[in-house]
């Protein structure tokens, strides 16, 4: 058995990657998973990430990492600290994420706006399980999990937010060919589909008028704690190596 337990966070530096971070470092070392706890903290603010590994657990291994996770020069640096530092992969949560600002009708969309959304949402996961395997299927025990930040807009769009819905239904479609295509490294995928998550992202269905809803109208709409999305990330992370959960909802 390894001697470590190395578990890489994008989007770290505030909200569900804050909250995950601090969750994981509470819930391992455990009786089943008595390896000591690495964490790779991902972001592009540094002194948010330092503040991230101050709250978590005294004893974690924190490996504050700061990048751009959709630039492929930073996401190969980092994923080259983890290899050459650490010598394994056992968890990579792809979690950061961006909306637009401005959302709006289709057809008056800024595409330069559009195109951050797609790349940050989608290209930062790509790029992250590019690395994660072909780490997680060289090393010892063999293979790894990665879990991926999806949304209910990857299955129920909300209106006029094209950008972020086509980002999440990307998702889908990675978390689920990775999961195929893992299965012969022992690499397993899951996809977190959340809703109203408090967050500063998802800050704004219950600031002013609240959300628009399908019929046009505007509502404030309930909110649950982001540990409850970072409880369901260290749930997936504790299941024995023969055990996959492909996607959960929770909101």
């Amino acid at each position: 058995m390894p001697s470590q337990r190395v578990m890489v966070i994008t989007g770290a530096s505030a909200g569900i990657g804050r909250a995950t971070a601090i969750h994981l470092s509470n819930a391992f070392p455990s009786p089943t998973h008595p390896e000591e706890l690495v964490l790779v903290l991902v972001g592009r603010r540094q002194a948010e990430l330092e503040e991230t590994g101050k709250q978590c657990r005294e004893g974690t291994v924190i490996e504050v990492a700061s990048g751009d996770a959709c630039k492929e020069e930073d996401v190969d640096r980092i994923m080259g600290i983890v290899k050459e530092k650490y010598g394994r992969l056992d968890l990579v949560f792809n979690n950061a994420g961006i909306n637009s600002k401005t959302p709006g009708e289709f057809e008056d969309q800024d595409m330069a706006v559009f195109r951050q959304v797609l790349d940050v949402n989608i290209m930062s996961a790509v790029l992250f399980t590019k690395g994660a395997f072909n780490i997680m299927k060289a090393q010892e025990p063999q293979g790894g999990r990665i879990i991926n930040n999806g949304s209910i807009s990857a299955t129920a769009p909300r209106p006029n937010n094209t950008a972020y819905t086509i980002s999440k239904h990307a998702v889908t479609g990675l978390t689920r060919s990775t999961s195929l295509d893992g299965r012969k490294y022992h690499i397993t995928a899951s996809q977190i589909d959340i809703g109203n998550a408090s967050t500063t992202m998802g800050s704004h269905v219950v600031k002013g008028q609240g959300s628009m809803q399908a019929d046009g109208s505007f509502k404030h709409e309930p909110m649950m704690h982001a540990d409850n999305v970072a409880k369901t990330v260290g749930l997936i992370a504790s299941l024995d190596r023969d055990a996959d959960i492909l996607s959960v909802e929770i909101m």
